[in-house]
């Protein structure tokens, strides 16, 4: 008796603790539950402690309201110039409304994964290989916006999505390496053909400037030679001038004409005797003894003549 008693309480207690577990539940934060009550939907479970029903309310679906990232597997793409490229990338996405996300389909990463593939294959079709690169943030946005209007109907919302990687063939990575290789070794030779002919015209320019600045040097040296040239003219005119003025005064003062004679006389004597030395033969005037008549042939010149008188003039008386 006293062993059923004790297998009757064990199996009571078993009850409750199942009861229990059915009826009592806890939510964590950031996640939601799906109720069904009776097979039919009853309603969304949030954050926090909850109630069921026992053996009446079920837990049908445990959903996440985090943002998620899920993995894109790399597939084959055909570009549009006919080169096959293998593309993978990661698509983040969040659940927005439990109810439609159990119920609107049957799993929505699944569909999500095969729409984005889908939409990336049509994507990388339009453009060329060479694009492909360039294009990323194009086909991003393209394949988000896509996936996105499908995905509204299952409750959830695809944010951003970004390409991992694109890989084409070996044998097409080959051709783009040598491509640009060639483009490289272009631009070098096209930079180093304009570094020539830079410093080509910089030379000529130099040597034109140049040229320039040694004749403006030039005219201007022939400018300051000619003006210092004229200046001594000058100073040497006006000397000479002074001088003779001078000399024409002497003569005119007293005495002045007596010592013009008496210095063409010592100037005479001093060249006719150093023209004797300097020559064997010597051819001399007739007259040579008379000094007086040379000296005053020379002192005529510079005696003043006297003003001419127009008309008859009557002798004195």
């Amino acid at each position: 008796m006293t062993e059923a008693l004790l297998f009757v309480g064990v199996v009571i207690a078993i009850l409750v603790l199942v009861v229990l577990f059915k009826t009592a539940l806890v939510v964590p934060q950031q996640n939601a539950f799906v109720v069904e009550r009776l097979g039919r939907f009853s309603g969304v479970l949030e954050a926090g402690f909850h109630i069921l029903v026992p053996f009446v309310d079920a837990i049908r679906y445990r959903h996440t309201l985090k943002e998620q990232a899920i993995d894109i597997p790399e597939q084959i793409c055909i570009t549009k110039d006919n080169v096959q490229v293998g593309v993978d990338g990661i698509l983040y996405m969040k659940v927005m409304d439990p109810r439609r996300a159990s119920y609107g389909i049957t799993n929505y990463l699944f569909a999500i994964i095969q729409l984005a593939q889908t939409n990336l294959r049509s994507e990388v079709g339009k453009i060329d290989l060479d694009k492909t690169f360039e294009e990323r943030t194009h086909i991003n946005g393209q394949v988000v916006s896509e996936v996105d209007k499908a995905s509204e109907a299952w409750g959830v919302k695809v944010l951003r999505y970004e390409i991992k990687n694109i890989t084409p063939p070996r044998d097409i990575i080959a051709a783009m390496e040598k491509q640009m290789r060639a483009e490289r070794e272009k631009r070098a030779t096209v930079l180093q053909s304009e570094g020539e002919r830079d410093a080509a015209i910089n030379s000529a320019e130099g040597q034109k400037q140049l040229v320039i600045k040694q004749s403006e040097a030039k005219k201007q040296q022939q400018i300051n030679e000619a003006e210092g040239q004229a200046a001594a003219i000058l100073a040497v005119a006006r000397a000479t001038a002074e001088g003779i003025r001078a000399v024409a005064e002497s003569i005119n003062s007293s005495g002045g004409f007596e010592a013009v004679q008496l210095r063409v006389a010592e100037q005479y004597i001093t060249e006719f005797g150093k023209l004797a030395k300097s020559a064997n033969t010597l051819v001399v005037p007739s007259n040579l003894s008379d000094v007086g008549a040379m000296i005053g042939l020379a002192m005529s010149a510079i005696r003043p003549k006297a003003p001419e008188v127009k008309g008859p003039l009557a002798p004195p008386r």
